[in-house]
């Protein structure tokens, strides 16, 4: 199983990183690494994390970490993990 990163949760992870950045650049980098390898651990287990509150289906979920929620997709069909979404609904609009 593949891992693949829509446009809509780099745009966003960005921002995030951004804004961690501006408070410390060492832990915007740091969260970054440690999320990727969370994430990473989707390949072994995909339906490891909660289905999705946002969605009506099963083969959508969503990770937290650390306060942030990652939307993402199960392809089974495909062979694959779509990263749709992260945000933090306490943090200002990015």
């Amino acid at each position: 199983m593949i891992i693949l990163e829509s446009e809509r949760f780099r745009k966003e992870l960005r921002a995030i990183a951004f804004y961690i950045r501006e408070e410390s650049p060492q832990n915007a980098v740091r969260f970054v690494e440690l999320l990727k390898a969370r994430i990473d651990t989707l390949v072994h287990s995909p339906y490891r994390y909660r289905r999705s509150i946002y969605f009506d289906d099963e083969k959508m979920r969503d990770m937290v970490y650390k306060g942030y929620t990652v939307v993402y997709e199960i392809d089974e069909e495909e062979d694959r993990i779509v990263l749709l979404s992260i945000f933090n609904r306490n943090l200002p609009d990015l």
